[in-house]
């Protein structure tokens, strides 16, 4: 086998690999989240809450704050704090403590202060909106396994809709690998959920549609966002915690940005003790 022959070969052996360790982690991570945002309260209060500190130290790695501990020991106390209020169902307690963290954050960054505070406010939208969704006792769980949901099948329906049809490439400035095809995979496989959630009764089709349809586009954009920071500062994966999938923001980026969208039209709809009616009762 000559040289060019050999170098795809070693490619698609590497991407075979690849996702079968991705396939291997989502089997083990996707049943362990479906069963924790099941029992709902303190379980997912912690799980939301390890989360965002883990996106708060892998944004800070990313623009270079590694091993800066004057930033992250008050960011990360603030939102482990925020989780225990959060979970004591003290969503005003938890504000506030992540608004003395934002300014701390602020203060302990001297360099790149823009980015160290984006980061705390990136990691405290996501536990804020999380926590929020999932709140609701009657609603809580079905509209967080909607949104949950909706980003599993974009993500999956794109990578498969992606490697399969290929053709133009979305934005190869940020993100090469993704197609216009993998956009649009991804977004009629969100439809399903749509269709699914309807056939269930948990749902007016009409609606749900329409809000699958917003969440998959936000999803994909979240996607992107963190594609052109990582590209920003010549990072290619946030970390390597997760096999197959880089880092938490890598797994995270989209359902961080379909879950805030979806908190506040929540918030909107049904107020902070029923984002999750506000979300799936029309």
């Amino acid at each position: 086998m000559t040289e060019p022959e050999a170098a795809p070969a070693a490619a698609s052996g590497s991407d075979k690999r690849n996702l079968a360790m991705r396939i291997a982690a989502a089997a083990v991570l996707i049943p362990l989240a479906v069963a924790i945002a099941y029992a709902g309260g303190w379980l997912w209060a912690a799980l939301v809450t390890l989360a965002a500190i883990g996106l708060f130290v892998e944004w800070l790695a990313i623009v270079g704050f590694t091993g800066a501990m004057r930033v992250i020991v008050p960011g990360a106390a603030a939102l482990a704090i925020a989780g225990v209020c959060f979970a004591l169902r003290r969503l005003d307690a938890a504000l506030i403590v992540l608004a003395v963290g934002f300014v701390a954050v602020a203060a302990m960054a001297p360099e790149r202060r823009s980015w160290a505070v984006a980061g705390f406010l990136y990691a405290a939208a996501a536990e804020i909106a999380s926590i929020l969704v999932r709140l609701d006792s009657v609603k809580g769980f079905a509209a967080l396994m909607f949104v949950l949901l909706i980003v599993w099948v974009t993500d999956s329906g794109g990578y498969f809709a992606g490697r399969g049809i290929g053709g133009p490439k979305l934005w190869p400035r940020v993100s090469p690998k993704k197609t216009w095809a993998g956009a649009a995979g991804g977004f009629v496989a969100s439809l399903a959920v749509a269709f699914g959630f309807a056939v269930f009764d948990i749902g007016r089709v009409g609606p749900l549609l329409v809000l699958s349809a917003a969440l998959s586009v936000v999803s994909q954009l979240g996607d992107l966002f963190e594609s052109a920071v990582k590209r920003r500062f010549g990072v290619k994966d946030s970390s390597h915690i997760i096999p197959g999938h880089g880092g938490l923001m890598d797994r995270l980026d989209g359902f961080v940005a379909a879950v805030v969208v979806a908190a506040v039209f929540g918030l909107l709809r049904g107020g902070a003790d029923g984002v999750g009616r506000g979300l799936m009762v029309w």
